[in-house]
This record gives structure tokens, sequence and C-alpha cells, in this order.
């Protein structure tokens, strides 16, 4: 007697196709799970006898052979409960092979037949909705699952309801979303930031651009302020780009319609281990630069952090993604992420700061400024002094532009390099040659420049980039002088550390 019972794995961001074949034959009662189950696979043997029992099922007093196929590939989680199941039910003729049909399923089981959700639906959802099949799993992961499009998701609470529905006893009506999924959290508004105006006007350069942008200034100038506004002058997400997200955050166990299509903003504290960070364990999972992935990654006091992690991020910071090596697994993350960074100029913060004089003696100040490494800011378009402001400013009732008016103009700047090939940041160095084409007396004035300020060729081209976006936001179609001008200005920290000051 053997029964197969389709189901889907989950591997990083893909969801490959597994089946759960039951054979059961004369011999010691007893259950064994082959194909490489790992320690939550194998306590299902536990809990599915529970729950058949419990749910008024027999479980056969034979000799039970459960085999996960393909056996090279490593089977975690709960989520083969169900299939293991259903398997174990067909396998013993208390319900027919042919009731499966096209039929997928996840799910794990409580003792008592209740069906939990489990982790990865939506990869898994858009793995069977490709496959042409329907996919029956617990119903708190239901409107996960709907949001794969065209897909028959079956949503059942207990081991009962399965079996009346494959008997077609009480049959279960696909779910359907009843409204489009809408984010339940609003971005805070850029109208709250008094002053600043030079780090409003990068912060809009940085959005329009996708540049990585850090400021540094005293404790209390509105760094962290104005890097918690970025995400909401960004373009909502497209739909692709929001399963993208939700996939991610699938992975990890947290809400996907908390924010869905708006863009990610992850803060992680400094104490962040790189694993935490880029993403690794012993099963390699998603890190903070994954779970920001076509949003934002805030790191406040970037010095702070220890130099490893933040060594981790350069090349992620290039490719758009991260690929973690184990001995026995390996997975490709995404990654393409707006890097926002904020820190002190020195371990006092008051360097420069006209409300209060600094304590840091020069060897200090540099030690503390050496944290970050040259290849690191090379990677940082935008750096930006956010000053102290004086008390008039503060006090101002006048505002600022809101997100909304700034957004539109990202929005306009955006739709002009995607009619090029891509966002200014992520150009090649081909692209950006053809995107840049400067006139001789911007390319003498900008070499003159670079000499002077002995930037690395990485940083030249860094430069060239924020000045195509600055020149895209003023409508301008060649790069003038006075885009070279403001791009050059945002490079404040390359000569304040070239100095040993802030």
């Amino acid at each position: 007697m053997l029964a197969i019972i389709p189901t889907r794995a989950s591997v990083g961001l893909a969801a490959p196709e597994v089946v759960v074949e039951v054979h059961l034959s004369n011999g010691l009662p007893g259950l064994a799970i082959v194909g490489l189950p790992e320690a939550a696979v194998k306590e299902s043997r536990e809990r599915v006898r529970s729950a058949l029992i419990n749910a008024g099922f027999e479980f056969p007093a034979k000799r039970i052979t459960l085999n996960l196929a393909p056996a090279d590939l490593p089977k975690e989680g709960g989520r083969f409960d169900l299939p293991i199941a259903l398997g174990i039910l067909v396998a013993s003729g208390q319900i027919p092979q042919e009731a499966v049909g096209r039929l997928e399923c996840v799910g794990e089981l409580a003792l008592d037949g209740q069906l939990r959700a489990v982790t990865g639906v939506l990869p898994a959802a858009l793995a069977v909705a490709e496959a042409g099949r329907q996919l029956l799993l617990p119903t708190a992961n239901a409107d996960e699952a709907a949001l794969a499009g065209d897909l028959d998701v079956l949503p059942v609470s207990s081991l009962l309801e399965v079996v009346a529905h494959l008997t077609g006893e009480r049959r279960i009506a696909p779910h359907q979303l009843t409204e489009p999924p809408m984010a339940t959290l609003a971005a805070a508004d850029l109208c709250d930031v008094r002053g600043q105006h030079q780090a409003r006007r990068a912060l809009e350069v940085a959005a329009a651009g996708g540049h990585n942008l850090l400021f540094a200034g005293p404790p209390g100038t509105g760094k962290t302020m104005l890097a918690s506004r970025l995400a909401g002058i960004l373009p909502p997400l497209t739909e692709s780009e929001s399963l993208e997200v939700a996939a991610i955050r699938s992975v990890c166990g947290l809400d996907i319609l908390e924010r869905w299509g708006q863009r990610p903003f992850r803060a992680p504290h400094h104490g962040a281990s790189p694993a935490a960070l880029v993403g690794g364990g012993s099963r390699p999972r998603p890190g903070e630069i994954s779970l920001a992935h076509q949003g934002v990654l805030f790191l406040d006091e970037l010095p702070e952090f220890d130099r490893k992690v933040l060594e981790a991020m350069r090349e992620p910071l290039e490719s758009g993604k991260v690929h973690i090596a184990r001995a026995s697994h390996q997975r490709e993350y995404p990654a393409r992420f707006q890097l926002v960074a904020a820190m002190n100029p020195c371990p006092c913060g008051h360097l420069g700061d006209p409300r209060q004089q600094c304590s840091c003696t020069p060897n200090q100040i540099q030690r503390y400024q050496a944290r970050l490494s040259g290849p690191l800011l090379d990677r940082i378009d935008l750096q930006i002094e956010v000053p102290a402001l004086p008390a008039e400013q503060l006090t101002a009732k006048t505002q600022g532009e809101n997100s909304e008016t700034v957004r539109a103009r990202v929005m306009a700047a955006r739709r002009i390099q995607y009619a090029r090939g891509g966002l200014n940041a992520h150009l090649s160095t081909s692209e950006l040659e053809a995107a840049c084409a400067l006139g001789d007396d911007e390319r003498a004035w900008l070499s003159g420049v670079l000499a002077r300020l002995n930037l690395s060729a990485r940083a030249y081209h860094r430069v060239l980039k924020v000045a195509r976006t600055i020149a895209d936001l003023n409508g301008e179609e060649k790069v003038e002088k006075g885009a070279l001008m403001e791009a050059i200005g945002y490079r404040q920290l390359d000569r304040m550390m070239g100095r040993g000051n802030v």
C-alpha cells in the first residue's frame, strides 16, 4: 500500500517540490522517516500520530515508511505534518488516492488535529501556482497565499475539514482576498523636519537616484528624523517588488501585509552581529540587508558597529544580493537596499558644535573616525554634515515641503532614469559614461577638483552618478558644471576625514 502526496519545502526564497511517499507493510508497528529530515520533521511522527487519533481516525498498526523525496534535499520545519498525515490516511485506505488529485498541501498539526500556520507560504504558493495545482493550507496562511494570484487556495482549520473536503462531504470554496492589501502603517512626513535645507536636498537626491547617504553631526540635530523620512519620499512598490519583499518577510515569519506596497525601513541596533545584519546561521536565514530589499537600511551610530559587520556589507552594496555559503547549505538572497547612516563627529559628539565644547583628544577623534574604512565610505555617495540649528529655526512656524510634494519630483526624476535603463546609482561604468558625457570645460574642472581632494576612482564614479541625478531633478539633459559642483559638495566627509577632523 503506497500513497504519494506532493508538498513544498522552504529553501531560501525558493520552494522546491517535495513528494511524501508513504508505504505500509507488515511487520513490527513503527514509523520511520527518511529523506534528510531535520529534528522538527522527525518529531512530526508524534504530532501526526496524536492528531490522527484525536481527530477520530485510525493510526495503522503496521510498519510505516515515509520517504521525503528528493532524498538529498534537507527538510526542516513542521510544514510536512499535514502531507504526512494525508499520506498515512491514503495508504491505509481511509481516503482514496484519487481524492488528492491536483492538490498540494502544507501545514503543521496540533495534537488535537487543528492546523497551525507555517512560515514561507508565499514562495510555496507562487511555485504551486506556476505548477497549475491547488494549495491546501492552514486558514491563518490563506490571505498570504492568495497574493500569489492565479491560484486556488483551500483554507482549512483542522484535519477533519481536510478529510471532509477530500471525500466530498463538505467542499471548501477557494479563498479570495476580500479587498486589495493595504499598508496599515503610515510613513513619517518630511514636513516635520525644521531647517536643515542642505540635508533635505541631499535626502531628495538620494531618493531620486537610489544613492547611499551618510549624515554626520552633533547629537540632536535631526539625523535620525531625516533618515526615517527617506522611505516616505520613495515611490510605492510595484506589484512584483511587493511580492519580492513579501516573500522575504514570509520566510522570516513576519507579517507581510503590515507594510504592503511600502518601502521597507529597517534600523538594526549597532550591536547586531554579521549574521543578523547580512544573514547566516547554521541554516542560512535572511539578514537585515535582505529585509531592507527595495527599501531603506538605517544604521544609526555607524562607527559603533563592529568593523567586520560593516565590511561584510561592501559586496552587497555593489551587487544587490548576498550569497551565504555553509558546509551543507548555500543560499542567495536579494539585498538591493539604500543605505542611510548617521554618526557623531567624535566620541563625545560635540566636535564643531557651537552649543557645547568637544572634550575629545585628537587621537580619540582619529581612532573614532578610522572605524569607517575608506572602501566603505567610497560606496556612500552623499556625505552630509548636519549642524546644530539656531533656536529661531527650531521655533519657526513655517514648515518645509511635505513628503508628497517631494515624492512627485523624485518619481519624475526616476521616470527619466528608467527611460535610460535604470537608476543612476546602479549604472555600470559604460552606461555611466554614456549618460554623463561631460563637455571639455566640465571635464577639466572636475579633474582638477578630484586631484585636490585625492578621491578614488570609485568616488569619481559616485560623483558622476550623483551629478546625473541632480541634472535629472533639474530637468537638464546634460550634466552641467552646477550639478557637478553640487555633487562634489555632497562628499563632505571625504574632505573632513582627510584633515583628521569632522
